[in-house]
C-alpha cells in the first residue's frame, strides 16, 4: 500500500515533521509512506500553469496518481492550514479535468504548542478536500496539542498515549484506503 505524505512545514525541526516521522514508524507493515518535496513550488500562479507545470509539481502530481492514498500533516497558521499546503494543494489539482487528488482517501493529522494542536488547520483543510474530490478519514482524529510536550530532544515522539493513538490512526488508515479504493 503506497502513501504519499504532504506536509505541510518547511522547517526541519518542526513538530509536524516529527508527527510524520512517528506515524512512518507506528505505520502498519503493509504501508509505504513516501514525503512529497514542495519546497520548491513556487507561488500558484495561472499564467505560469498555462505555460506548463514546473517538474516539482509534475512530479507530486504523479505521486498522487500511483498512491493509494494521501496523508497531510500540517500546522496551523492563522487559524488555517499553512500556506504551503494549501500552494501545493493548488498546484497540484490543476488542471480541474486531471486532478490527480480525484476519489482518492485521505487522512490528516496535526501537531501545535496550543491546546488545540491544529484542528482549525484540518478543519479548513477538509474544506479543500471537498472542491479536488478527495474522500477524507473522519475518524480517529490526530491532533496533537501542546507538543513541545510530546517529543524528545531527539524528535521522538515520546508520550505513549500518542504513540498508541498514532498507530490506531494508521491503522485505521489503511483500513480506510482498503473501504474506499482507489
Amino acid at each position: 500500500m503506497n502513501i504519499i505524505a504532504i506536509l505541510g512545514s518547511l522547517r526541519k525541526a518542526s513538530f509536524n515533521r516529527m508527527l510524520l516521522n512517528a506515524a512512518i514508524e507506528l505505520a502498519p507493515a503493509e504501508m509505504s509512506i513516501e514525503i512529497a518535496d514542495i519546497s520548491q513550488f513556487p507561488l500558484y500562479n495561472q499564467d505560469v500553469e498555462n505555460t506548463g507545470a514546473p517538474d516539482a509539481v509534475k512530479r507530486l502530481q504523479e505521486q498522487i496518481r500511483s498512491a493509494d492514498g494521501v496523508l497531510f500533516v500540517t500546522p496551523e497558521y492563522n487559524y488555517s492550514m499553512s500556506g504551503v499546503l494549501k500552494n501545493a494543494i493548488d498546484w497540484a489539482s490543476r488542471p480541474p479535468k486531471e486532478n490527480p487528488f480525484n476519489g482518492k482517501p485521505c487522512a490528516m493529522m496535526s501537531a501545535s504548542t496550543s491546546v488545540l494542536g491544529g484542528a482549525r488547520a484540518q478543519y479548513h483543510l477538509r474544506q479543500s478536500c471537498v472542491f479536488i474530490n478527495l474522500i477524507p478519514m473522519n475518524k480517529p482524529e490526530v491532533i496533537v496539542m501542546k507538543a513541545m510536550e510530546k517529543f524528545d530532544a531527539d524528535s521522538k515522539l515520546i508520550d505513549e498515549a500518542t504513540r498508541k493513538v498514532v498507530a490506531t490512526f494508521m491503522q485505521s488508515f489503511k483500513e480506510w484506503i482498503i473501504r474506499i479504493g482507489k
